[in-house]
C-alpha cells in the first residue's frame, strides 16, 4: 500500500539505500564513508520545500517525493547546506544546470526523487509507485516530469510514457541525467478536473 507520509526520516532511510550506488549520487558524493550521510541530508532539506508531496510504499520498501509545480513556478534554488562541504558545489552546478531544463510553461508535478529498498529492486515495485503518481497527474490533467539518473530509471521512465526532453544534462565530469516528461493526459471517464 502506498501511503502519504511526513516521515522525513523513513523516506531519507529508503532513498539513501536505494541510491547509494547510483552513478549521480556517487558523483555527487565520491567518498563512499561518507554518501549515506550526506545523501540523506540532501534528501531531508528536499522534504523541507513547502511543494513536496512524500510517499512511502508498504514498510519502507520504496518511496516517492513528488512537487506539485505551478505554471512559471521555478525550483526553490537554496544554497547548498554547509553540511555538504566540498560537494556543494557539485550540487549547486548540477542543481543550476537542472534547473535551466525544467519546464515552466505549464503547471506539472515533478518526480523528484523515487526508490526501492535495496533488497526489492527489480520487483515491480518502482512501477507501482510510479503509475500513483501518474494516476494522481492524469486525474487532474497535469503532465509530469522527471530526471532519469541511470539507464536502469531511463527504461523504467520510457516504459511509463515518458519522453527525453532534448540531451541528457551533464556538468564537469559528471554522469548524465535524462530530463523526462510526460504530457497531461485527460482525466479518465467518470472523473473531473
Amino acid at each position: 500500500m502506498i501511503e502519504p507520509t511526513h516521515d522525513r526520516q523513513a523516506v531519507s532511510d529508503v532513498l539513501t539505500e536505494a541510491f547509494t550506488d547510483d552513478p549521480v549520487a556517487s558523483w555527487l558524493f565520491p567518498d563512499a564513508t561518507e554518501r549515506g550521510r550526506l545523501q540523506s541530508s540532501f534528501y531531508r532539506q528536499l522534504l523541507d520545500s513547502a511543494a513536496a508531496e512524500a510517499y512511502l510504499l508498504g514498510r519502507g520498501e520504496g518511496a516517492a517525493v513528488w512537487l506539485s509545480l505551478a505554471a512559471g513556478q521555478a525550483l526553490q534554488e537554496d544554497a547548498p547546506s554547509p553540511v555538504f562541504g566540498e560537494n556543494g558545489e557539485r550540487l549547486a552546478i548540477l542543481g543550476r544546470a537542472l534547473a535551466e531544463r525544467h519546464p515552466r510553461r505549464e503547471p506539472h508535478l515533478y518526480l523528484s526523487c523515487m526508490g526501492v529498498a535495496r533488497g526489492r529492486q527489480g520487483a515491480g515495485l518502482g512501477s507501482l509507485l510510479l503509475r500513483h503518481g501518474l494516476a494522481r497527474a492524469d486525474a487532474v490533467g497535469l503532465a509530469v516530469y522527471l530526471e532519469a539518473s541511470s539507464p536502469r530509471s531511463r527504461a523504467l521512465y520510457l516504459r511509463h510514457g515518458f519522453t527525453d526532453l532534448g540531451e541528457p544534462v551533464r556538468v564537469a565530469d559528471s554522469p548524465p541525467l535524462w530530463p523526462m516528461t510526460r504530457a497531461n493526459h485527460e482525466p479518465h471517464q467518470g472523473e473531473s478536473r
